[in-house]
């Protein structure tokens, strides 16, 4: 075995220093970036937050300029920002937020569409403007944008379009928190935000928020075990629903399942044992043996 590792190590170097050939330039932009992300996020003062986060932005776009750089992986720069593809790898996400107040967070992005000659679409953080009212029912675009941090993106076809749908959060508020199933499709303008994908009792809606109380954890992820997205029911602590600060997790579980091009409510996706206030689960009785 040692021997193999040996006659290959030649073949090993050679396919490195082509590798770093290929990608130097972008090496060392890269290494620029991550220094410019340290200081956009970690900066004492918050309007030198702003002033770095400006810069990390010309600096990102020259280096998309650069040729193979959508090929290139920017593990380092992966790190200190969100960097996310598609299964079909037609477009990256560049995704990160900067917290300049609890009263101030403003999120950024910028999806490059894969080619060898650069196609970019900024993503202007909207959520402010869109106020508290029709969020799920608003059309958005890259210029108005419902902002979030995504951390995955699912795949699917309607009408024979690819719908993607990211799965994000926002933070902006200073009560609730927001996870956002996004659906987003390109035009020949460029990438729109909502669609008509939802089959959800009561709701005709373009995109599917869970809003909730600032201080508690909700889950809404892919689940491959149930081939759907699985979310955290919510109820008010106050018995009123629309106080979105006071709901919180019930720990039961509701998902959603992608079939005739929608995503389509199940109620319970997650079989859950709920007890009243005083019981305790009762185990199975045993048979006597005979």
């Amino acid at each position: 075995m040692k021997k193999l590792f040996f006659l290959l190590l030649p073949f090993i170097f050679q396919f490195q220093s082509r590798a770093f050939a290929q990608y130097a330039d972008l090496y060392i932009m890269e290494d620029s970036l991550v220094a410019t992300a340290d200081s956009m996020y970690n900066a004492f003062i918050p309007e030198l937050r702003q002033r770095y986060c400006e810069q990390f932005i010309k600096q990102l776009v020259r280096t998309l300029k650069t040729p193979k750089s959508y090929s290139y992986s920017f593990g380092k720069l992966d790190s200190l920002i969100n960097i996310i593809q598609p299964e079909d790898k037609s477009f990256k996400i560049f995704n990160w937020v900067i917290v300049l107040s609890p009263v101030a967070i403003r999120y950024y992005g910028a999806i490059q569409m894969e080619g060898e000659q650069l196609k970019l679409y900024p993503l202007i953080d909207y959520t402010q403007e869109l106020g508290n009212t029709g969020v799920e029912d608003s059309i958005l675009t890259n210029g108005k944008w419902l902002g979030a941090i995504y951390y995955d993106i699912l795949t699917r076809t309607t009408n024979g379009k690819n719908i993607y749908t990211l799965i994000g959060k926002n933070a902006s508020s200073i009560t609730t928190n927001m996870k956002i199933l996004e659906p987003m499709y390109f035009t020949e303008k460029g990438p729109v935000f909502g669609a008509p994908v939802f089959n959800i009792p009561d709701k005709n809606i373009n995109r599917f928020l869970l809003e909730y109380r600032k201080d508690v954890n909700v889950s809404m992820k892919w689940d491959k075990e149930y081939n759907a997205i699985t979310f955290d029911r919510l109820i008010s602590q106050m018995n009123d629903p629309s106080r979105k600060n006071t709901l919180v997790p019930t720990g039961q579980y509701d998902g959603l399942k992608w079939d005739n091009g929608k995503w389509n409510f199940v109620e319970d996706i997650i079989p859950v044992q709920v007890f009243q206030d005083g019981q305790a689960p009762t185990p199975q009785p045993l048979t006597p043996k005979e």
